[in-house]
C-alpha cells in the first residue's frame, strides 16, 4: 500500500511539474510576442516606416502623454494618425527612443508593458520618461490598444 501511495504521489508531482513547465513555455512565448510588437513600433519609428508603425496598433488605439506643469499635471490626448503624421515629417533615423523592458505581463488576450526610455533626436539627448502600454490579442495578433507616457528632461 505504501509503495502504491508513493508511486501515486510521484506520478502526480511529475504531471504537475510538466504542466507548469508547459504553461511557463507558453507564457514566455506570449511575452516575447508582446515585446516584439513594442520593439517593432520603435524600430519602425526610427526608420520612419509609417506603414509598419501603423500595423503595431489596433484601429481604436488611444494615445496620451502626462505633462507636468507648474502646480498641475495635464494629460494630453493624441491619436495614431497624429503620431504617424509626426513620424512621417522626420528624416529616417532622427527619432531614436531607447527602451528597457522593465515589466511585461500577459493574461489571455490582455498584456501590459512598462518601458523606461531615453529619447534622442538626431543623435542628441532630448528627454526621458516611462511608457505604459496595454496590448490586446486580436485575430491579427497582438496590437497596442493604449499608450500613455511621461516626459522629463
Amino acid at each position: 500500500m505504501y509503495k502504491k501511495l508513493l508511486l501515486f504521489v510521484f506520478i502526480s508531482m511529475s504531471a504537475s511539474v510538466m504542466l507548469n513547465a508547459q504553461t511557463a513555455i507558453a507564457n514566455e512565448k506570449e511575452i516575447e510576442a508582446v515585446k516584439s510588437v513594442v520593439q517593432n513600433m520603435f524600430n519602425a519609428m526610427k526608420k520612419g516606416d509609417t506603414l509598419a508603425l501603423k500595423q503595431c496598433f489596433s484601429s481604436t488605439a488611444i494615445f496620451q502623454t502626462i505633462v507636468s506643469k507648474p502646480y498641475e499635471v495635464v494629460v494630453q490626448n493624441g491619436s495614431v494618425q497624429d503620431f504617424l503624421i509626426s513620424v512621417a515629417k522626420q528624416p529616417a533615423g532622427s527619432l531614436d527612443e531607447r527602451i528597457e523592458f522593465e515589466t511585461v505581463k500577459t493574461n489571455k488576450e490582455l498584456a501590459i508593458v512598462w518601458t523606461p526610455y531615453q529619447f534622442y533626436y538626431k543623435d542628441k539627448y532630448s528627454h526621458r520618461g516611462v511608457n505604459s502600454f496595454q496590448l490586446v490579442q486580436l485575430k491579427e495578433g497582438w496590437k497596442i490598444q493604449y499608450l500613455i507616457d511621461t516626459r522629463y528632461k
